[in-house]
């Protein structure tokens, strides 16, 4: 064989082998070289439980899926599903309005969630489901014998004794555009005695010891109800509200169209009350996420 035909064979065999190797891993999206929806979440309770039952409905509708549960943050997320290493997961209207798209702060929930479904397509591709009734927005508590004895209902009422009371919270607060600094823009640049930055399991018992004053919450959080703790009003408006919903990326979507129908139908039936009451059954009764989860989908008749 001729220099030049043993040449043309060589590089027929690369064109070959590349076209090959490009086919076996160019899948994305649903597809992540295994065939599976990768649903994911973040590293708290509402979360894994959320998580959770998104993939029982799927899985229960016969679609294939893996879980990636108990990723991080926020930020850990976001970076996981714009690289596609998870498909969907639950995130909040607020969160996307002030963490992700840095959008000014706004009250009315279907403006916010205008806004942050637009804001998604256009920047990472990504779809918002239909969202939940309940609202999973910051929350100031105090006990009911905090409150009393400080005379304090309101966040201003806080505000104004604010050297001589202990807050706890989690890490994101401080820094939080709804956290402390959009509380400090809005009511008064006050000074707390301490802030103490902890888990939130960790948070309640500080609370419930007395060695903090307020506790840093979210609406839907079981421990208001079950003991009875006092919300301060956010009198001012800071708070944006936080209703959760499934992103998903686009390709996803594409590929499996009955997502939508499935987690959809289930948005109507997470309200804060339903949301609370489950919470509280991992965070209170120390249940697993994913019993409790089974549990809530089966009382509603999703699954057998």
């Amino acid at each position: 064989m001729k220099k030049w035909q043993r040449l043309l064979v060589l590089i027929v065999l690369t064109l070959v082998t590349m076209s090959f190797a490009i086919a076996c891993n160019g899948n994305t999206g649903g597809d992540n070289g295994n065939g599976k929806i990768k649903v994911g979440s973040k590293n708290f309770p509402e979360q894994l439980i959320l998580g959770e039952i998104y993939a029982l409905a799927l899985k229960n509708r016969g679609l294939p899926v893996e879980r990636k549960l108990n990723l991080g943050g926020t930020s850990v997320a976001q970076t996981a599903i714009e690289n596609g290493e998870i498909d969907l997961y639950p995130e909040y209207t607020g969160t996307g309005l002030i963490a992700v798209l840095k959008e000014p702060i706004q009250s009315n929930p279907q403006q916010v969630y205008q806004v942050v479904a637009r804001g998604y397509k256009e920047k990472f591709n990504l779809v918002w489901l239909k969202p939940a009734p309940m609202n999973s927005t910051q929350a100031l508590v105090m006990t009911q014998e905090a409150s009393e004895n400080y005379q304090i209902t309101t966040i201003s009422q806080m505000v104004n004794q604010a050297n001589n009371l202990i807050m706890v919270g989690n890490s994101e607060f401080e820094i939080r555009k709804d956290g402390l600094p959009g509380l400090k823009q809005n009511y008064g640049d006050f000074q707390l005695k301490k802030y103490l930055s902890v888990d939130t399991q960790s948070r309640s018992k500080i609370l419930g010891n007395g060695k903090a004053d307020v506790a840093v919450t979210f609406g839907t959080d079981g421990e208001i109800s079950a003991f009875n703790l006092v919300v301060l009003q956010d009198d001012k408006k800071v708070f944006p509200p936080y209703q959760v919903a499934p992103i998903v990326r686009q390709e996803t979507l594409t590929k499996y169209p009955e997502i939508a129908d499935v987690l959809n139908a289930l948005a109507p039936k997470l309200t804060s009350e339903t949301m609370q009451k489950l919470n509280y059954q991992v965070t209170g009764e120390r249940k697993d996420p994913a019993n409790v989860a089974k549990e809530f989908l089966t009382q509603e008749g999703i699954i057998k």
